[in-house]
């Protein structure tokens, strides 16, 4: 649906781009979400989203957008694996929520192509 577009190419790009944030951490309170935490609920919080502004999509859809997130995240695992379980910092916290969104956008603009192509 998304992980074989162009835009989510971009997107991983984006992300390696900033990796830096990641990798200089700056002191943080230690009883801070992880990074993996902050991932999660961000990711959810984008998705039912997208599966509540769009009540059109059939059972079937809203799997495929789900195992598309699996995806998301295990990709997401793999650039930031040596981070995951550190607590996270106010950059790194804005910089996934950003994130989070343009996935979400991803995930719009295919729906609309996807509604648009069935009426």
């Amino acid at each position: 649906m998304v992980t074989d577009k162009e835009g989510y190419i971009y997107l991983i790009e984006y992300l390696t781009e900033h990796l830096s944030l990641f990798e200089n951490m700056l002191p943080v309170d230690p009883n801070a979400d992880t990074v993996m935490t902050v991932i999660e609920e961000e990711l959810s919080e984008q998705i039912i989203s997208v599966c509540n502004q769009n009540e059109a999509l059939a059972p079937n859809q809203r799997n495929a957008i789900i195992s598309e997130v699996d995806t998301i995240v295990c990709d997401l695992e793999e650039v930031l694996a040596r981070v995951l379980n550190n607590p996270i910092s106010e950059q790194q916290a804005i910089f996934i929520k950003e994130f989070s969104s343009l996935i979400k956008n991803l995930f719009d603009t295919e729906i609309n192509s996807l509604l648009a192509t069935n009426n």
